[in-house]
């Protein structure tokens, strides 16, 4: 079994003429999103500028689009690999906006590929490792509409404009999300032009969200994917619209869509799923439903306190010293009221009993 670098090694040589666009082809583009197009690429007001993957790894700064993110490595690797298949390297890049806004917590980028077979794929991107990420993450499923989230339906609008035919979105983490929300609430011509939908590991929304969008004319279209040990991914999930798939990592990293088991141009489907952490994550997000507006903006505020208070900086971190980030963890809930209290720890409790579960299966796998 392989990644998404196996996956674009061994069937780079297959273009989207040949074999439309499918799940693992979206969370390459997704992965590929997180990669800093600015140096290369023009914005929105650029309608007929765009270029190609190729012609940036040709480019003799090429190096600048691995800067500031997570898994550099993966990241080249991947790169390298869709530069020179026939695949991906020819495919164009285009409209790419990044927004980083401090005084309202707004962080939104995205970028639309366009396919030889004449469609074109919409790319959110979603949040980094950092615990920071993870935080924004949360307030994007808990909170009422983003700025992000505007931003996203104002995208797909005006992409559509310049765009001829039919089109795909996605995202992983934050951006599939955003791919969704952008989905039920763009204009409804746009709607009747998009083929499909993947949200990759991404939260869910509030009821009342849903109901503000037209989710219902979406729906089907909409595919959702999570590793089996998804904490993003499932916080507000109603778990009934979302597979499962087998990942290489532990705990929170099996957000890491580069852990993500693929094999035959498939995600590998994960079986025999805990019912206990099934019933875990739907008493939680009944728990999260019960809060008010201002209980929910607090509660997240004080589950960020406590996870900093483990000194990580990143989910990489948080997993490296169990012991030490236990302790900080738990020392910073001594003054935290009891109900959130027992709601931190559950969630505590599932990010590192996971840690459990999946050393054991890799454990039986080796052997």
């Amino acid at each position: 079994m392989g990644n998404i670098i196996d996956y674009v090694r061994e069937c780079g040589k297959i273009t989207f003429k040949e074999r439309p666009l499918g799940e693992v082809d979206s969370l390459v583009l997704c992965q590929l999103a997180y990669l800093n197009y600015g140096p290369f690429v023009e914005g929105m007001n650029e309608e007929k500028c765009s270029v190609s993957i190729q012609d940036i790894y040709l480019h003799s700064d090429r190096d600048r689009i691995l800067d500031d993110y997570w898994y550099r490595e993966n990241n080249k690797e991947l790169f390298t690999a869709a530069a020179r298949s026939a695949r991906f390297g020819s495919l164009k890049v285009n409209y790419y906006v990044n927004v980083i806004n401090v005084e309202d917590e707004t962080q939104f980028c995205a970028m639309t590929y366009l396919l030889d077979d004449g469609t074109c794929y919409i790319a959110y991107r979603g949040t980094d490792a950092t615990i920071v990420g993870w935080k924004e993450d949360l307030n994007l499923a808990f909170s009422k509409p983003l700025n992000s989230q505007y931003l996203s339906v104002e995208y797909m609008n005006r992409v559509s404009g310049y765009v001829k035919g039919n089109f795909y979105a996605g995202g992983h983490s934050k951006g599939g999300n955003l791919a969704v929300y952008a989905a039920m609430n763009c204009n409804e011509d746009v709607r009747k032009r998009l083929l499909h939908v993947y949200n990759n590991d991404g939260p869910g929304f509030r009821p009342e969200i849903r109901k503000l969008g037209n989710y219902e004319a979406v729906a089907e279209r909409i595919s959702k994917f999570i590793p089996r040990s998804s904490v993003v991914g499932m916080i507000l999930e109603d778990h009934s619209d979302y597979e499962v798939v087998e990942s290489r990592g532990v705990g929170l990293l099996q957000h890491n869509s580069y852990s993500w088991k693929i094999e035959g141009g498939a995600f590998v489907r994960a079986k025999n799923m805990r019912s206990g952490k099934l019933l875990m994550d739907r008493a939680m997000n009944e728990w999260i439903l019960s809060l008010s507006q201002e209980e929910t903006h607090a509660f997240v505020d004080t589950l960020y306190e406590v996870v900093s208070a483990s000194e990580a900086s990143n989910v990489f971190e948080f997993g490296a010293d169990f012991k030490k980030s236990m302790q900080n963890i738990f020392g910073a809930m001594r003054n935290v009221d009891e109900d959130t209290k027992k709601a931190i720890q559950k969630i505590i409790h599932s990010l590192f009993e996971t840690l459990v579960e999946n050393i054991g299966q890799n454990i039986l796998e080796k052997f």
